[in-house]
């Protein structure tokens, strides 16, 4: 079993602010979901007018609902907060089992989406969930001018 609390950088304690818009979907565990989750990420923060960071956005959260679909196996809640300079987002499933960053192996087939999160993300973490499951959250645009772009 592997859990990650800070797995990059710390977020110099920015999760005491609270969002001032606040977004969440449930989805169904099926791969149309996947197409969903970007879609929904794109439109949101395209309204937020954080479209610096939505490219980023949509890659971390289609790695996040893939591993919530692949290991999850439920429906699945979809959240994305902001303050206007940074984005905030989490998936939380029901599934058993922790994600994990593998080795490094150039021959897998997968088994890179944690990786990808960590190198867009500027922090994020894994917090088991009180009666099972887990919420996987990463938080991006801090302080790196991009949210206007």
């Amino acid at each position: 079993m592997c859990l990650t609390f800070r797995a990059n950088r710390s977020s110099g304690g920015f999760l005491g602010v609270l969002p001032v818009r606040t977004a969440e979907w449930i989805l169904s565990a099926d791969a149309q979901s996947v197409c969903a989750a970007r879609t929904l990420v794109r439109e949101e923060l395209g309204r937020w007018g954080t479209g610096g960071v939505v490219d980023d956005c949509c890659l971390i959260v289609s790695e996040l609902v893939t591993n919530a679909i692949r290991h999850g196996g439920t429906a699945f809640a979809l959240r994305l907060g902001s303050d206007g300079s940074w984005v905030y987002g989490e998936v939380f499933d029901a599934g058993d089992g922790l994600p994990c960053e593998v080795p490094d192996d150039l021959s897998a087939t997968g088994g890179r989406g944690l990786v990808i999160v960590g190198a867009l993300s500027d922090d994020w973490g894994v917090v088991p969930a009180d009666g099972g499951g887990k919420t996987v959250w990463f938080v991006a645009g801090l302080g790196d001018g991009r949210m206007s772009a």
